[in-house]
């Protein structure tokens, strides 16, 4: 992989966020990684660029705006609504699941629970050409 993304993460869990940055770094050094504690603070960060990200994954269970709220605002801004969301969630609760896609998200990927699924869910998104991506019910959850 030799093109350069940066990738916005908001989760509440540090843990899952040092994870995510392990296998970001595994895959590529030249991915540039900007974690956020919650909803709120990765929105401040998406409004006052730079960096601007690539691809933005959003946890949904956070304190204060919580991933369907953020997801939501972002998609109704004509600012950021092309910027590809992925849902990056321990729920595969199908209601979730669907109204994710409906707010507007791209993709939906259940959090793998080894490294090495985690790492081919990630390089998955990475290598999806989001211009042309189009979601539909059988290609928009990944590892549901």
């Amino acid at each position: 992989m030799n093109k350069s993304f940066t990738l916005f993460y908001a989760d509440d869990d540090a843990d899952d966020l040092d994870f995510f940055r392990d296998v970001t770094t595994a895959i590529d050094k030249n991915i540039e990684l900007f974690t956020h504690e919650n909803g709120n603070q990765l929105l401040v960060a998406v409004r006052n660029p730079p960096p601007s990200p690539h691809i933005i994954f959003l946890d949904l269970n956070m304190p204060g705006k919580d991933g369907f709220e953020v997801l939501k605002e972002l998609k109704s801004s004509d600012e950021y609504k092309n910027i590809p969301v992925v849902i990056f969630s321990t729920s595969n609760d199908k209601n979730n699941i669907l109204r994710t896609r409906e707010l507007g998200a791209n993709l939906y990927i259940t959090k793998p629970n080894s490294f090495a699924k985690f790492q081919k869910s990630i390089e998955h998104t990475l290598s999806i050409n989001w211009e042309a991506f189009n979601p539909t019910l059988e290609n928009f959850c990944y590892s549901c």
